[in-house]
């Protein structure tokens, strides 16, 4: 085999070849860690905001929607009573009547945004237990709490939502007098507020959804109950399967994020396949000498390799570096709610293994037309 120096030499022949080579291989590695830090983050957020402890009471026919979803008020009472097995604490049984309403939010320096509101009552922190109050009380009347995303959600600087703030919705003022955490799911860029101001509000009669958290009780006792109380029109279903649903609705978004990478990847390779073309095609001489003097095809073919996936690899490792510092924490807001990225192993390892197709992928074709030539024919050229 040739000397693993020789390669490292033949790197700093063209110092701009290199250049180029380098920024390219770097920003195919952070497009392809983008699209996997994307892709992991929707999947991670959306799996995440449901517990398997919970289920949802929709109308019939709403299942793939809980904003158009419609449950008789006296739902909640009658399944609340009807039901074995709910979770309870001190004596109050975890089942919530929430109302979801997308609505128009004039924020404090005057900006109308779209955003989620959940009208809940006290109730909700029973069945969502992964919410926390970071800053101030849980909303009553008159009063609205925010998750601590909302403001990515709302386009606002965090600052302008502070407890003590007026938000109106349909011009009528509300307080803010909290702000909470829900870790990893979609409900840290909501906007909460008391149950029946909401239903004035949005002019509702009905809620929602009726969210369980079963605690002894299975699923299968929710369906039966739902399928004795036709009147009521209700459609179980876990609201772990749920968000999985909403994960799988935008399966087609995560799908264009991988095309566009692989896409821009293929135009890389084929654009390093130029690039490497020009750079061998100047050495047939000098790899013509070395098979003189006594190195097999092979031994060329695995030095001119090494150059190719030393220059992609250190442009995945400068590409990672500029992921690392892009994308992690970084928000990304969906209609469904905000999510953050973050450059975790397997992000980092998609990096490695695409500087790595890129250095043998786009070394081959150029090294096998570089040696192709006879030996007396390339000594010519």
């Amino acid at each position: 085999m040739l000397p693993f120096g020789y390669a490292v030499r033949n790197l700093y022949r063209n110092k701009t070849r290199l250049a180029q080579t380098l920024a390219g291989s770097a920003l195919v590695v952070l497009l392809v860690m983008g699209a996997q830090a994307l892709n992991a983050g929707m999947r991670r957020t959306l799996n995440a905001s449901g517990s398997p402890d919970n289920v949802m009471l929709l109308g019939a026919g709403s299942e793939e929607s809980v904003q158009r979803s419609e449950v008789s008020e006296q739902a909640a009472g009658i399944a609340e009573a009807s039901l074995a097995g709910v979770a309870t604490v001190m004596d109050t049984r975890a089942v919530s009547p929430e109302i979801f309403h997308m609505a128009y939010l004039e924020m404090p320096d005057g900006s109308i945004s779209r955003g989620m509101v959940r009208g809940v009552t006290h109730r909700a922190l029973l069945t969502h237990r992964r919410v926390s109050i970071q800053e101030g009380i849980f909303p009553g009347p008159g009063q609205m709490m925010v998750g601590r995303l909302a403001w990515k959600r709302l386009g606002v600087t965090p600052d302008a939502l502070e407890p003590g703030t007026t938000i109106l919705l349909d011009e009528i003022p509300f307080t803010l007098s909290g702000i909470f955490a829900a870790p990893g799911t979609v409900m840290e860029s909501e906007v909460w507020m008391d149950l029946n101001d909401l239903r004035t509000a949005a002019q509702r009669e009905t809620v929602s959804s009726v969210v369980v958290r079963l605690e002894s009780g299975e699923r299968e006792d929710v369906e039966i109950f739902a399928r004795q109380r036709l009147d009521l029109e209700l459609s179980p279903i876990g609201e772990k399967e749920y968000y999985e649903r909403l994960a799988a609705f935008y399966a087609p978004v995560r799908s264009m994020t991988w095309i566009t990478a692989v896409l821009i990847a293929t135009a890389a390779i084929f654009a390093g396949f130029n690039t490497l073309y020009a750079a061998f095609a100047s050495r047939v001489r000098e790899i013509a000498t070395l098979q003189a003097i006594g190195f097999r095809r092979s031994a060329v073919l695995v030095s001119l390799i090494q150059e190719s996936m030393m220059t992609s690899l250190l442009g995945a490792l400068l590409g990672s570096v500029l992921a690392s510092i892009l994308l992690t924490d970084r928000l990304i807001h969906l209609s469904t709610g905000t999510f953050r990225l973050t450059v975790g192993p397997e992000t980092l390892f998609a990096g490695i293994i695409t500087g790595v197709i890129l250095g043998i992928v786009g070394a081959l074709p150029p090294a096998f037309r570089c040696l192709k030539p006879s030996l007396p024919q390339a000594l010519r050229d």
